[in-house]
């Protein structure tokens, strides 16, 4: 099966994040080696994450943000209640209560 292409703008912002992870690296003066090693995941993985290649793995994503201490912020990120639209619609949307 052939894979859609990737969107541009899905593209851009894997660049973007491939650079930060990068700089980030670059900051702690860490050597690209020591991350992957750290990671878990191979030189050549760590390589086409920060060129921001969209096949990369989330779990390989996750843990090197992890090594480079950026793990909390990328989740933080994500919460929908850190956002006013979240904030206002989670009395709306989600239930009153969990049924075991």
């Amino acid at each position: 099966m052939a894979r859609a292409p990737v969107p541009a703008k899905t593209r851009l912002s894997a660049q973007r994040i491939g650079e930060y992870l990068t700089a980030w690296r670059k900051l702690q003066s860490l050597t690209a080696q020591q991350v992957a090693d750290r990671a878990g995941i191979s030189r050549d993985t760590l390589r086409d994450l920060e060129k921001g290649q969209t096949t990369v793995g989330l779990e390989a994503f996750l843990n090197v943000a992890r090594v480079l201490g950026t793990l909390d912020r990328v989740v933080e990120a994500l919460d929908p209640y850190e956002t006013d639209l979240g904030r206002a619609r989670a009395d709306q949307v989600l239930p009153k209560r969990v049924r075991p």
